[in-house]
């Protein structure tokens, strides 16, 4: 399992958290999705939770419009990501218990350190399994 992210685009993602902190930052990420997804569009969204220093949340009209965007451009939906400020890399108990996509990437940034961290997880139905980021030009 892997998820290819082109360059430009995990740059913006990390930029995206940078600049949303301390809140969470969420988008959605389009390409081809399979046992290696590919990246090759992303989606900003705002944060519609009511503890955006916490968790994340993409209103439900805006997701509808977000997903018919990808569908117009052909493209699936390859996941989700997100940014955990002042947490750790790996997914949220809450994060699990509010992930709905089987077999989408969850890629989360984490601010925590002195240099931004990028990972992501394949959602299973019942848990996240780690893939590799392969970041391609």
């Amino acid at each position: 399992m892997a998820l290819e992210l082109p360059e430009p685009h995990r740059d913006a993602i990390v930029d995206h958290a940078r600049e949303g902190a301390p809140e969470e930052v969420v988008g959605v990420l389009a390409g081809t999705h399979g046992e290696a997804a590919r990246v090759e569009r992303r989606y900003r969204a705002s944060n519609a939770a009511e503890t955006p220093e916490t968790r994340y949340e993409i209103a439900p009209e805006a997701e509808l419009g977000l997903l018919e965007r990808i569908d117009e451009a052909g493209l699936d939906v390859v996941g989700f990501y997100h940014s955990h400020p002042r947490g750790p890399l790996e997914p949220s108990a809450t994060d699990a218990r509010l992930a709905a996509w089987p077999g989408r990437s969850y890629v989360i940034v984490s601010l925590a350190g002195e240099d931004a961290g990028i990972g992501s997880w394949r959602w299973r139905g019942e848990r996240f399994e780690r893939e590799s980021v392969r970041v391609v030009g």
